[in-house]
């Protein structure tokens, strides 16, 4: 259950950096990197077995999706609408994981 997290935490923080790299937009590389490491912080708690594993997986896609489907819906271009799909994606993820232990 933690591979997905750290993977979304590659993701995000490579895409974040790549944004910054690309168009020296510093939002990208905050919110990249800062989600990043909550995905990989969700995959170091997930990993242990830890409290709030989870949640804090749920947060960070949650986070994901608010910063990136607003620019979806206004530009229709392909980062931002392929950001809110992975988020709905590992939320969808999360959720049903969080049901499965918790409900």
């Amino acid at each position: 259950m933690e591979h997905p997290a750290f993977t979304l935490a590659a993701l995000c923080s490579i895409g974040g950096i790549a944004g910054y790299a690309r168009r020296k937009s510093v939002p990208s590389l905050i919110g990249g990197v800062g989600v990043g490491i909550l995905f990989g912080i969700s995959g170091y708690l997930l990993k242990q077995n830890k409290d709030y594993g989870i949640h804090t997986a749920l947060a960070a896609s949650l986070l994901l999706v608010g910063a990136s489907a607003p620019r979806a819906i206004r530009l229709k271009k392909g980062v931002p609408v392929g950001l809110t799909i992975l988020g709905l994606t590992a939320g969808a993820y999360y959720a049903k994981k969080y049901s499965d232990f918790y409900l």
